[in-house]
């Protein structure tokens, strides 16, 4: 009898028990806005909760699929019941609902999209073609999102921190290491450069080469007034040298008269690299 009552309401908005309630494993998202949190939990203590959270039976209670924000908000409130549809969903197809639904939501950032595209390959053995087709994108379009996941953390939330978008990502996979990207970024970042001059400097710096030496002092034809394209140069060859071998380090400081730009190139490093070109 208790089966038949169990299968009458699958579909149907029931009210649960909150705690009995689990997260879904394959959620996406590892970052919640905590103001957008605050707001929508203010929402549903004037309106209630308009859009009921999906969820499936599991083990001795219920497994969310879908509403990770509602289910936070309404505990944030105190709640114990919360409206909420039974589906019944295998682990693939709850993995895809956590995926589309934030990404229709455009609530991840490109790497929580990157991760959730990745995990959702690794828990269901999908292939990027058939992944590509259940979120609607060219198959080029996810290899390209799941490079992303080349960076390391303390980078990918550099990038997020500094509002790097996911094409200056994709133009920072071209630098070989990651103290080159770190580089680049503080660069980036420190002279706002938008995508295409982001695009163009990373060119610099892998097309770079030392400048040779003039027989005669060059004459002095104009003036530059704006100093980073000085800085810009210094950069570029120092990228030079470290994409060469040569462990150079660096730091700058500035005061009121001057901008100190120290250079530090360990001669063993220096030698070393010599002798092995």
């Amino acid at each position: 009898m208790g089966m038949f009552t169990k299968q009458k309401t699958i579909s149907k908005v029931l009210s649960l028990n909150i705690r009995e309630i689990s997260s879904n494993p394959y959620q996406p998202r590892n970052q919640f806005d905590p103001k957008a949190l605050q707001e929508l939990a203010d929402s549903i203590a004037q309106n209630g909760l308009l859009q009921p959270v999906t969820v499936r039976e599991w083990e001795n209670g219920y497994q969310l699929i879908a509403g990770e924000r509602r289910l936070m908000a309404c505990k944030m409130l105190g709640m114990e019941q919360i409206p909420a549809i039974v589906n019944r969903v295998d682990d693939e197809k709850s993995a895809v609902f956590a995926l589309i639904e934030n990404l229709q939501r455009k609530d991840l950032n490109y790497f929580e999209e990157a991760q959730g595209i990745q995990t959702l390959m690794q828990t269901t053995g999908m292939s990027q073609q058939e992944v590509a087709k259940k979120l609607g994108k060219a198959q080029s379009t996810v290899a390209n999102k799941l490079r992303l996941l080349c960076f390391s953390e303390e980078l990918r939330q550099k990038m997020l921190d500094n509002g790097l978008t996911e094409r200056h990502a994709r133009a920072l996979l071209r630098l070989p290491n990651e103290r080159l990207v770190n580089e680049a970024i503080q660069y980036i970042v420190a002279e706002r450069l938008n995508v295409g001059e982001s695009e163009r400097y990373i060119e610099s710096l892998l097309t770079a080469v030392p400048e040779q030496p003039q027989s005669k002092p060059a004459t002095r034809l104009f003036v530059v007034k704006d100093l980073r394209i000085f800085m810009n140069t210094i950069t570029k060859a120092v990228s030079t040298m470290r994409l060469a071998g040569i462990e150079v380090d660096t730091s700058k400081q500035e005061d009121e008269e001057y901008i100190h730009y120290l250079v530090k190139i360990p001669k063993k490093s220096a030698y070393r690299s010599s002798h092995s070109a």
